[in-house]
């Protein structure tokens, strides 16, 4: 299962490794990413099947297949190229756009929403949570202080004038803008709901890889698989194991795998992608 499909990229790259009949369940929010994946694999048609949904609704669309288990859950977490190269989508900073950032154009709250009807101590809230803006009750005070903020170019401005001086080659609005694209998705919140969900859907030795591009992420995959590797998550201390855990996962990188300089050469975008990886092990009676 592929949960974040996307252009169809890893999906293709793990149709090809299990030629001739591997099949694969790819699912994405985002309809534009369904439509390219789907060209994308043309070539293997019958052995795939595009859905439109939350990866957090992995286990319904298995029972839709009649797929009681599979070999490997696949997350590519984030924004993808597609969504930041469709300047019409709000996602870029660098080019003048609607504030949408919404990854299912259907969905409820856009990014225009949060920046012009929050509060300004919900505002500098989000912004410190999911952006770990260090000036984040400085960017709200501006933000609403520059209220009505419609399009992308609008924000970024009002960010870097109240954040100049950041760190060397890093746009001064790219906290702001990962804190609202994370709220307006729910990214961490379905992230947290997923991951327990995997060992129950994962074939003994099945493998569960997920790709994070930032500390809040990588932080809550690293916690889960160093919890599901555990036979007790008693608190420290306690003399006596009360909890009845039992390890449902190894964990096969002991540190995050990071893109090499010649991937990093070739595509920029990796430079902050980490690779964390477990396998599901032998339910013990």
């Amino acid at each position: 299962m592929d949960g974040t499909v996307g252009a169809g990229g890893h999906s293709w790259g793990i149709l090809q490794a299990s030629s001739p009949d591997g099949q694969l369940l790819g699912m994405d929010v985002d309809p534009q990413a369904l439509e390219l994946a789907g060209k994308k694999l043309a070539e293997f048609s019958g052995r795939w099947h595009l859905v439109q949904a939350s990866y957090v609704t992995l286990r319904e669309r298995l029972e839709e297949l009649k797929w009681e288990k599979v070999d490997g859950v696949l997350l590519d977490l984030g924004l993808s190229s597609i969504q930041l190269d469709t300047a019409s989508r709000g996602f870029s900073f660098q080019v003048e756009a609607p504030l949408d950032m919404r990854f299912d154009p259907e969905g409820e709250v856009s990014a225009a929403d949060l920046v012009n009807q929050l509060g300004e101590a919900e505002l500098a809230d989000l912004l410190y949570r999911f952006g770990e803006e260090r000036r984040a009750r400085q960017v709200a005070r501006a933000i609403v202080a520059a209220r009505p903020i419609t399009t992308t170019i609008q924000l970024a401005r009002v960010v870097a004038r109240t954040t100049r001086g950041g760190k060397r080659g890093i746009h001064p609005a790219t906290r702001t803008f990962q804190a609202l694209r994370i709220a307006v998705n729910g990214e961490l919140e379905a992230l947290e709901q997923v991951l327990p969900l995997t060992p129950e859907v994962l074939l003994p030795g099945g493998r569960l890889a997920v790709i994070s591009f930032h500390s809040l992420e990588d932080r809550i995959v690293k916690q889960f698989m160093r919890s599901e590797s555990r036979n007790c998550i008693c608190p420290p201390g306690q003399p006596d194991c009360t909890c009845d855990h039992r390890a449902s996962l190894r964990v096969l990188t002991a540190k995050p795998i990071r893109p090499q300089e010649e991937e990093v050469e070739n595509n920029p975008r990796s430079r902050s992608a980490r690779l964390r990886v477990a396998e599901r092990i032998e339910e013990k009676t």
